[in-house]
């Protein structure tokens, strides 16, 4: 056959592969088809995003999923599709606009101003998508779906006119999250804790009637005391005896109460809280439950609104952070300030205009969560699982402490909400009357719509089942999904969401059970949480920081292969993951390795696609990579193991120990010598066995590198079409001739070379070995070649070498000559070693020397720390040798 190209070259494979496999539809799901199903639908990106490393992490780990699905005889499913992301994709434009036209979103109507963003859409839109297809998402793009197509926008407003007629929508007037920048109402979901350095203002607020008395209050925000209705203290507290006295408010100066309640406490700041309903969350639940006025002076764009003339009318119209600053210059002018010091708390920022929220009095709408006890259930019965396992006391605490959703937003770009108001003209003035219909088409003239739009997380809910139709059969046969790869920064606005839409809606319908019903309408079953991917810092990654790579310049560089392979490597289970460089770097050379191991084997003939190398005589290295690969498939902590679990990083890093050191630095090196030798009686059954474990390398490899695998399934002739439908391999017997001698080998080889590194022997320079068995195991002239090999050695010696260095293996004591030996160096690490060997010594002997632990342990145990002190004996007494030596 051809030998292989001398190197892996992606760039030259990975655009021509991913089209074969397109138009082969072989990433094409078929709701007819009689194999059971498996889906997944895609975290949906931003519509006008571009891949981050973020994307690729995730984006790979589904692919996996579904890859490996797919082997295993299973129909797949893996729907793409992106996201409208209202407010992202609205600020987005407003600022090309700014920068390009020097306009707003309100030099246009609204209709003007969706047209653009709809024409941004079309420009940038797909890019994420073709990115993604870079990167080998076997996706089904036939049934790409976009939040905001025609039909899915029907099925958002449907769902929203039901929701509203079971009386879970309501309009109301509350404390929200206010974004002084986009000018909107945000989730919770979506503000960011954020720390910010600031001062503590202690201010003094004179009790009325006494102009000399005062009580201090500490607080963050000077420019909102105009605002304040009462100061609170603790019942029964330090200040409780002033309940029922007033006090002068500092700034616009007027007379406000002294109430007690239990909110205050006593060990922050004075113990005196000012209340201000209007702009503070704990305040606003503090004046509902004493009847207090809500005043607020802050405009949508968080300026002070005090109109009018009194003693603080100077702060009117200025920004909040320049009225903080004045407002605490006034107060000192004014002999009220006591002190200020420098403080540092936990400002809310929002997600997406990086700007402090305003917690802000304002009319929004409201969905009131439905089926919240069989939500929590769902976990704690086991019908829906996460990995890791500790983000279930995250989503319970959620669970458990629900509120209201807020979901109206003061955007254009979004699904419009299906409210109509009857119009009234009142002195020329058109407003909206208390008449209102909530259905999806207009009743007619006389009636205008709602001008707020749904959160984008209000159709992203409905994203698991209404992106599937029912017209073909593909919600029946793919809904409830098989799993979701997601970040935990979205459990609570997406995860949890999804999963109560399943219950409510129940997109598969009533079944005969409540237990059937249930699992029919699942939106998931496994839920797995990647980690967030920061430099070699710790640092988030981002742009500002010059520390986030373009995954595109990483896939230009290493290789799609090199790419996802290097990062799923260290991407472990529940931990975030150290990004550098380097680790892509080694996936590249690891399907480089992968490929010179092939191209080697093309050099000895042609392939086998039914090797059976239990047919044939093998050698003991052959029979020790079979039983490598026995353990790598059924061993108690296997790969497959690993995968069923989501240890993606395990399962990668077990394929890569097995391709790298036992396939490649032991089992090929041997295989030269058998290769070297026409008439050797196991050179066939090394060809067999190279032949077998590789077709199932392959295989098991290709959901984590699948453009190298999938060219050298073609090019070796394992198959002539792919090796996308091939069968998924679960187990391969273990040889029933193995026996550990071929491991004696290798690992005293791995020693030997130690001893040469520690000897500063370069590793591409022959040296001189020794090995004196002493009643060891005797190599044979095929064995004695292998271990030449492995050591890059002259002829191997079996005699005592005077003036040598050696170390104990479990062939015997091996000695090196040869190269420029450090004295001090050697003695220095021969001395270390001893140590350790002395110290394992001393505590084997304590184990055997005590009766309780010897009766207790099972007797299997008590003959390992037996063998154990023997060979360390060995050991101590051959070290002891060579510090003698240097010595002498």
């Amino acid at each position: 056959m051809p030998e292989l190209a001398k190197a892996y070259e992606p760039q030259q494979v990975e655009d021509r592969l991913y089209k074969k496999w397109q138009e082969g539809g072989y990433f094409r799901a078929n709701p007819k088809s009689a194999k059971p199903p498996y889906s997944i639908v895609m975290p949906p990106p931003n519509v006008t995003g571009k891949l981050t490393l973020g994307h690729v992490l995730n984006n790979t780990l589904q692919d996996i999923l579904c890859r490996k699905a797919r082997m295993e005889g299973r129909e797949v499913l893996w729907l793409p599709g992106t996201d409208h992301a209202g407010l992202a994709t609205q600020t987005a434009v407003e600022k090309h606009i700014r920068n390009t036209e020097k306009k707003t979103r309100h030099d246009f109507t609204r209709d003007e101003f969706v047209a653009r963003i709809w024409k941004w859409k079309e420009e940038f839109g797909g890019i994420i998508t073709q990115q993604l297809r870079k990167l080998g998402c076997s996706c089904d793009w036939s049934r790409e779906r976009f939040t905001m197509d025609k039909d899915y926008k029907h099925a958002v407003q449907e769902v929203f006119v039901r929701l509203y007629n079971e009386g879970l929508i309501y309009r109301g007037t509350r404390m929200v999250n206010w974004c002084p920048g986009s000018l909107t109402a945000i989730s919770d979901e979506e503000v960011i804790p954020t720390k910010q350095k600031g001062f503590l203002y202690h201010v003094k607020y004179q009790l009325v009637g006494e102009p000399n008395n005062h009580l201090v209050v500490a607080t963050t925000r000077p420019e909102t005391i105009m605002a304040d209705v009462a100061l609170a203290v603790k019942p029964g507290g330090k200040w409780a005896h002033l309940v029922g006295r007033k006090v002068i408010r500092p700034l616009h100066r007027a007379e406000i109460p002294i109430i007690a309640d239990d909110a205050v406490e006593e060990g922050f700041g004075t113990g005196v809280l000012k209340v201000t309903p209007a702009h503070d969350k704990a305040d606003y639940e503090i004046g509902k439950r004493h009847n207090l006025p809500a005043i607020d002076i802050l405009t949508p764009k968080a300026k002070i609104n005090d109109p009018g003339e009194h003693d603080a009318s100077e702060l009117h119209s200025l920004d909040r952070f320049e009225a903080r600053k004045r407002s605490a210059e006034l107060l000192k002018e004014r002999g009220l300030l006591e002190k200020e010091e420098p403080y540092e708390n936990t400002v809310g920022f929002s997600e997406r205009a990086n700007e402090a929220i305003e917690p802000r009095l304002s009319t929004q709408w409201f969905l009131k969560y439905p089926n919240i006890k069989e939500a929590l259930a769902l976990l704690q019965k086991g019908h829906v699982k996460f990995h890791p396992e500790f983000w279930t006391k995250t989503y319970e605490h959620w669970i458990e402490n629900i509120q209201d959703w807020c979901i109206s937003r003061q955007v254009w770009w979004g699904h419009r909400i299906p409210v109509w108001y009857r119009i009234v003209w009142t002195d020329d003035k058109k407003v909206h009357g208390e008449e209102t219909v909530c259905q999806i088409t207009s009743p007619g003239e006389g009636w205008e719509q709602d001008p707020d739009s749904l959160d984008t997380w209000f159709s992203s809910w409905l994203w698991a089942y209404e992106t599937m139709r029912t017209e073909d059969g593909t919600r029946q046969k793919f809904y409830p999904t098989s799993a979701l790869v997601t970040g935990p920064d979205i459990i609570f606005l997406w995860v949890a969401r999804m999963l109560i839409a399943g219950l409510h809606f129940k997109p598969n319908g009533e079944k005969a059970t409540e237990s059937e019903t249930l699992e029919a309408n699942l939106a998931f079953k496994d839920v797995y949480f990647t980690g967030l991917i920061r430099d070699k810092q710790g640092r988030k990654l981002s742009k500002s920081l010059g520390n986030s790579p373009d995954p595109l310049d990483l896939i230009a560089k290493y290789g799609a292969d090199g790419l996802r392979f290097g990062l799923i490597r260290i991407a472990p289970q529940g931990a975030d993951i150290r990004f550098d460089e380097k680790q892509i770097e080694e996936g590249r050379n690891f399907c480089n390795k992968l490929w010179n191991i092939c191209r080697f084997r093309t050099m000895q003939g042609a392939i086998d696609p039914q090797a059976d190398p239990f047919r044939h005589t093998r050698s003991i290295f052959a029979d020790e990579l079979l039983d490598r690969l026995h353990f790598l498939l059924e061993g108690e902590r296997n790969a497959l193991v690993a995968l069923k679990a989501f240890n993606f990083s395990e399962a990668a890093s077990q394929l890569y120990d097995f391709v790298w050191n036992d396939f490649a630095s032991r089992f090929v090196e041997a295989a030269k010598i058998d290769f070297a030798q026409a008439d050797s009686p196991t050179r066939a059954g090394t060809l067999a066995t190279f032949d077998y474990v590789m077709s199932r390398v392959l295989r098991l490899l290709h959901p984590f590198a699948p453009f190298v695998t999938e060219e050298l399934w073609c090019e070796l002739g394992f198959g002539e079409e792919t090796i996308l439908t091939t069968t998924w391999p679960t187990k391969s017997p273990r040889p029933e001739t193995w026996s550990s001698r071929a491991q004696g080998i290798y690992l005293s080889a791995d020693m030997g070379r130690s001893l040469r590194a520690d000897l500063g022997i370069p590793s591409n320079q022959k040296a001189y070995y020794s090995l004196v068995s002493a009643g060891h195991l005797i190599l044979t002239e095929s064995e004695r070649g292998v271990f030449e090999s492995l050591l890059n050695a002259f002829a191997l010696r079996f005699e005592d070498v005077k003036a040598a260095i050696k170390t104990f293996t479990p062939l015997g004591d091996l000695y090196i000559s040869g190269g420029v030996i450090d004295p001090a160096l050697q003695k220095q690490r021969l001395t270390k070693d001893l140590a350790k060997v002395e110290k394992d010594l001393e505590q084997t002997r304590r184990k055997l020397g005590d009766a309780n632990m010897l009766a207790k342990a099972p007797p299997a145990k008590v003959e390992e720390w037996r063998a154990l002190e023997v060979s360390l004996v060995e050991k101590e007494k051959s070290l002891r040798e060579s510090l003698e030596k240097l010595q002498g």
